[in-house]
């Protein structure tokens, strides 16, 4: 099938890659130049496993194209997907403007059917907006429906190219049956293709990513509680996840969530329940202690070095917001950055991918090491804050080699509680009993 993705953002390049990847002509635009010219010669603008090796081989076999001309990736196309961003505004609202300029064009453009995949994670009612953007520049037929996607940053390609399942809004048979077509080689195992409205479909996704918003923060209050008690979280965790009902994932607890949808699906969630003056009560509690658990970590510190940082160098390792992503959107390493350093820290940072990120938003703000046992050179005390898999089995004697004091506040509960009271490590992590 001949396809066109506009936007080559994380969901576009993975979409329109991993759709080439199955034998489709695929053409992907952007309007950055220079990053199509980069894309064009075989490099790929974000950090995902496993996405440069099919990048590469489909720019090889000519089945990956990019430009930044819209009419030229349309022109054939028998699909088009609207992979473009729709930012929170200060209200939380989704910003709908990309999405809506693009489908103008599209109105001006099209010379016959198409169909037009929402792939953006946009509001209820977007479909119906994006149709109305259309039709209003055009009498050719065409059908736009909702296609959200359910990629996890660090295993995008494989979430896309073997899905739990996939949704597709639209009340169009002729979509159903071109969407049918497009999707059957990725769930030959079985896994569904689950047909529904465009609103319904819309929903799924906000609904979705705030449930699994809320576990997270769900659990995150239960390992604070287990603070105050005694109680260690690990071990409520594990009897919680053999319940069936309830299941084992996004149970661990941490100093809360981050990246590009959790933060920005809840906000718009809320935001559109308040349109038709319905509260999200239970969500609006989990914004307001996700928030609040960012900071959690950097609590800890100042109250172990008595409210004073002055002076106090600190090692932080990780700063994307999860590991195996170069994502820092909403990562809780940047809140406790702006915690610690006003008041008064000094911080070295290291992250296996994330720095160049942190560097573009934070600049001299904090220093950055080559590798995490240079970040430790004469710190006060090590932060982690991602749980990449290079920091769960360090080198724990170049640790006690580099740190001034024997100090760890872990933010994603990597280590044994014995084993770091054998090491004679200060230790506090989430959610279980402190290691003095």
């Amino acid at each position: 099938m001949k396809i066109a993705v506009v936007g080559t953002g994380y969901v576009g390049l993975v979409t329109g890659t991993c759709f080439a990847e199955t034998g489709n002509d695929v053409i992907c635009v952007d309007i950055d130049e220079a990053k199509v010219a980069k894309m064009r010669g075989g490099e790929v603008p974000i950090y995902e496993p496993h996405l440069d090796v099919l990048f590469e081989r489909n720019i090889k076999a000519n089945r990956l194209k990019f430009t930044t001309e819209l009419s030229d990736a349309i022109k054939d196309a028998e699909i088009i997907f609207l992979a473009l961003p729709t930012p929170p505004g200060e209200d939380g609202s989704a910003d709908l403007s990309y999405i809506l300029g693009v489908a103008e064009q599209l109105g001006d453009m099209i010379t016959d059917y198409k169909v037009i995949v929402d792939k953006s994670t946009v509001p209820v009612g977007t479909a119906e907006k994006v149709t109305a953007a259309i039709a209003q520049r055009t009498t050719v037929d065409f059908d736009v429906v909702s296609n959200p996607e359910f990629l996890r940053e660090g295993f995008a390609v494989d979430d896309f190219l073997k899905p739990d399942r996939v949704v597709i809004g639209t009340t169009s048979e002729k979509a159903r049956e071109v969407m049918n077509r497009l999707y059957k080689p990725f769930v030959r195992q079985g896994n569904p293709i689950i047909f529904m409205d465009e609103k319904s479909a819309e929903l799924t996704k906000y609904a979705a990513n705030s449930f699994l918003a809320t576990k997270i923060t769900f659990m995150n209050e239960i390992a604070n509680y287990c603070e105050l008690i005694g109680a260690d979280v690990d071990s409520v965790r594990r009897g919680m996840g053999t319940d069936t009902r309830i299941g084992n994932r996004f149970l661990f607890p941490g100093i809360g969530y981050g990246g590009s949808c959790f933060p920005k699906d809840v906000q718009a969630l809320v935001k559109s329940g308040k349109e038709v003056d319905f509260n999200f009560e239970i969500i609006d509690s989990v914004m307001d202690v996700n928030h609040r658990q960012k900071l959690t970590l950097a609590e800890k510190v100042k109250k172990y070095f008595g409210n004073d940082l002055k002076g106090k160098k600190l090692a932080l390792w990780g700063l994307a917001f999860k590991p195996d992503t170069d994502d820092i959107r909403e990562a809780p390493a940047l809140y406790m950055i702006d915690e610690l350093t006003n008041a008064g820290a000094e911080i070295c940072a290291f992250d296996p991918e994330a720095m160049d990120n942190v560097k573009g938003v934070k600049g001299d703000l904090i220093t950055y090491a080559s590798n995490l046992y240079e970040a430790l050179e004469g710190a006060d005390a090590l932060l982690i804050a991602t749980e990449w898999s290079v920091f769960r089995t360090p080198d724990f004697g170049k640790i006690d080699a580099a740190l001034k004091n024997k100090v760890i506040f872990d933010g994603r509960n990597l280590y044994e509680l014995k084993d770091m009271e054998k090491r004679g490590y200060y230790y506090e992590s989430i959610g279980r009993l402190t290691v003095k």
